[in-house]
């Protein structure tokens, strides 16, 4: 048997051992703290949500860390307004000179070069004005909240119809997403849109993986040449010939989907089914 001066050692011991273990707990709670509060806004950002500045607390270290990031996120955002000014100004002082120049086409005499100097100015016109409403609408930052998402896919299909669409929606699981609902729906609208367009009807489905949400947009259209299943997201692309707005559109509606796709970190792929082309959306499954 223990004597009472070793058993009374062992207490001790234990007691010692039990504060020192809650004091290492303390401790590592305090630093992992704001090591969890960085790699949350940090996800959250890659999300394309806007974020408050983390708090700087903590060993010198983390607090520097923590200070690097927030003069991170300030750059990127100022970058990013920086190049919508930029790109918003562009496009407002190209309507002088087309305005100028579209009253001088008036004045040529021969009715052939007049008719295609005005078409040229007129597609010059559509470029520009898509561009003001691409610049404006990344300017004014939608907030991000939670929504069912097939709720959201399945009612735009539904107007989308209405108009006269061939558009199909398949799919009647509850999916809750955070996003940008008004954006992610002019995504999806664009590529719906080009499916129909060059496809003659849309078929959508909303899938759901373990790390990922797919919606898939397919057509019964001729698909598009391997390579330039990447060279359509390029601002002004188009593949349509005829260089008619009315038929094939500015060139920036796949551009500004993957945009705001990606900036939900996701990404949109094209390929060649066989059948038509498909549109694969894959966002990434976030917090609801």
């Amino acid at each position: 048997m223990l004597s009472g001066a070793t058993a009374q050692t062992l207490v001790s011991l234990g007691i010692a051992a039990l504060a020192l273990t809650l004091v290492a707990m303390l401790i590592a709670r305090w630093i992992a703290r704001p090591l969890r509060d960085i790699a949350r806004s940090a996800e959250r950002i890659g999300l394309g949500e806007e974020v408050e500045p983390v708090a700087e607390c903590g060993p010198d270290d983390l607090r520097c860390t923590a200070a690097a990031f927030n003069r991170m996120q300030t750059r990127l955002r100022r970058f990013i307004e920086d190049r919508t000014r930029m790109l918003a100004a562009i496009g407002h002082d190209l309507r002088t000179p087309i305005t100028s120049m579209r009253l001088r086409a008036e004045f040529v005499t021969d009715e052939e070069a007049r008719r295609k100097l005005i078409g040229t100015l007129d597609e010059m016109q559509a470029m520009t004005e898509a561009t003001l409403a691409f610049a404006r609408d990344d300017a004014a930052r939608e907030e991000t909240r939670n929504v069912e998402l097939s709720s959201l896919m399945e009612s735009l299909c539904a107007d989308l119809s209405d108009l006269g669409w061939d558009v199909r929606f398949n799919n009647g699981d509850k999916i809750p997403y955070r996003c940008r609902p008004d954006a992610l729906r002019r995504a999806a609208r664009n590529l719906i849109e080009n499916a129909v367009r060059y496809g003659e009807r849309a078929r959508v489905t909303l899938t759901t993986r373990q790390d990922a949400i797919e919606l898939s947009i397919d057509d019964d259209g001729k698909g598009i040449p391997e390579a330039e299943v990447e060279r359509v997201f390029q601002p002004f692309v188009r593949l349509e010939t005829s260089r008619n707005s009315a038929t094939g559109g500015v060139g920036l509606g796949l551009s500004i989907a993957r945009s705001i796709v990606r900036s939900h970190g996701g990404d949109i792929i094209l390929h060649n089914s066989g059948k038509g082309l498909r549109a694969v959306v894959t966002l990434p499954r976030a917090r609801t």
